[in-house]
């Protein structure tokens, strides 16, 4: 003990004083260092409680990392083997040099209790975490300054908080590569296991699915079209599948979680939470959502639409209809829905009806879509983000829409991992019905009308882990649905059926 308490007394006297009246145990922590070098089964015990970051002692945080390379590599932890790479390490030799690894060998404890002696250690280190975030939100309330207002110091104190509720630390600064390879083979293993289908969430669509690989955490996916096209009823009818498919279980890495489907949450800018509900209902009990506003309904539609009511009430949706949300808020508010009830996907309709800080538009935008992908990073969640495009659109023969029309900043283009477009030539081509008089076009335009009809494309114009193309969807006006288009070969064997 007098070899740790030699080195805690580096610095200023004060700097020494305020470092060890933090809460900390050294016993514990030489104790359980001691025990993984004695029976190397102790580590994986207690790696899913603590990692090198919850040790007090800096060079306790070294050992750690040290001994679990090599039992990660099936090699032995001893303090024999570990002496090699430590001695020229300048804190151990403070505290005795390589002698060091061999007390705390000689002061381990029984394994049985390693994972109380973990917790305590992990505890500890979350209350030193909060006290330095209690001091740096009080110094930052006492400095007056016209630059962070109170509003953003809430909001960036309750980021931090829950950062630090979740991973138990408020900064996760540099990861190894290695820890990095793993989680990526762990992707693809998760893939794999689906017989190569995907990694992601299933948006309920099959044909978007195969192009997308799911909606993978983390990402940023632009939904843009112009107005009628249909863009809120293809994020509502994927909040739906998804909610409806959710089932709770063990995920591959023990964590406790979705392993279908999942909790969405969906911030409605533009439409209330009740018009919202109404179009999925009327998805759900294929009535139409005209009959459902005017109460046009027969006895069976209504037993029928009070059935989907009744089967949706435990579907894990959550609506925010607050209008004209500041990034921000729509940030704490998405971490709070996390915090509470789970957050698996979260969809924005629409981009440009959030606020942000910056003065001009393009700027505001710019930072806009920066603080969506930076939520999908934060949640590791898909972020779906619906946008308006220019009106540039109209005034081309081809009304299908290109990266450039996206409305008022290019940064949206930069931020998003997949930038999709929703078209439906049908509406387009309705509005050049020809005069009655005209039977030739007349003739013509039906038939193309004909082709059209219940139709929509869903053009993939970038995307970051994947090609683009176009995927071609089924679109029922009446119930606002999109659905997967069956193909001609397809429509062929369901006739032999």
């Amino acid at each position: 003990m007098n070899e740790i308490s030699n080195i805690q007394q580096g610095g200023t006297p004060n700097d020494g004083e305020v470092r060890d009246s933090l809460p900390h145990h050294i016993e514990a922590e030489q104790q359980l260092l001691g025990a993984i070098l004695t029976n190397n089964d102790v580590f994986d015990r207690v790696a899913s409680i603590i990692n090198a970051g919850h040790f007090y002692e800096p060079v306790h945080a070294r050992i750690w990392d040290i001994a679990a390379s090599r039992i990660s590599k099936n090699a032995l932890a001893s303090p024999v083997t570990l002496k090699a790479f430590m001695e020229d390490d300048e804190g151990l030799k403070e505290l005795g040099g390589p002698a060091y690894l061999a007390r705390l060998a000689g002061a381990a404890i029984s394994s049985f209790a390693a994972r109380d002696y973990a917790q305590m250690i992990y505890d500890l280190a979350i209350r030193r975490e909060l006290i330095q975030l209690g001091q740096d939100i009080a110094a930052k309330a006492q400095k007056v300054d016209i630059s962070s207002e109170p509003k953003e110091q809430i909001v960036e104190a309750e980021q931090a908080l829950y950062k630090l509720g979740e991973a138990g630390q408020t900064e996760s600064g540099f990861q190894s590569f290695l820890k990095a390879v793993t989680e990526a083979v762990q992707v693809a293993n998760a893939a794999y296991q689906r017989e190569g289908g995907m990694a992601g969430i299933s948006t309920g669509l099959s044909d978007m699915d195969a192009k997308l690989g799911g909606l993978h955490p983390s990402d940023l996916l632009i939904l843009a079209g112009r107005p009628s096209m249909g863009k809120t009823s293809l994020a509502t009818n994927i909040a739906f599948n998804v909610a409806k498919a959710y089932k709770k279980g063990i995920r591959p890495d023990g964590t406790e979680g979705a392993i279908s489907g999942g909790v969405v949450g969906f911030f409605s800018l533009e439409m209330s939470a009740e018009q919202l509900a109404g179009r999925i209902l009327a998805e759900a009990s294929e009535i139409s959502s005209h009959k459902i506003r005017q109460g046009d309904m027969d006895e069976g539609e209504f037993r029928r639409f009070v059935q989907a009511a009744k089967d949706l009430e435990s579907c894990p949706l959550f609506i925010d209809d607050t209008p004209a949300l500041p990034i921000s808020q729509l940030a704490a508010r998405a971490r709070r829905l996390k915090r509470t009830h789970g957050l698996d996907v979260l969809i924005i309709d629409y981009l440009q009806l959030c606020r942000g800080m910056a003065e001009n538009r393009v700027n505001e935008i710019a930072e806009i879509s920066m603080g969506m992908k930076a939520i999908a990073k934060e949640l590791n969640i898909p972020v779906i983000a619906l946008s308006q495009l220019s009106r540039q659109v109209e005034s081309r023969d081809d009304k299908r829409p290109q990266l450039s029309d996206l409305r008022e900043s290019g940064s949206i283009e930069q931020d998003a991992d997949v930038v999709m477009f929703v078209f439906r030539e049908e509406y387009y081509k309705e509005r050049e019905k020809p005069g009655d008089h005209e039977l030739d076009r007349m003739a013509a335009w039906q038939d193309e009308m004909s082709n059209l009809h219940g139709k929509a494309e869903v053009i993939i114009g970038k995307q970051r882990h994947g090609p683009i193309g176009t995927v071609e969807l089924s679109f029922e006006a009446q119930f606002t649905r999109f659905g997967n288009l069956v193909k001609a070969w397809q429509q062929g064997q369901n006739d032999g059926v």
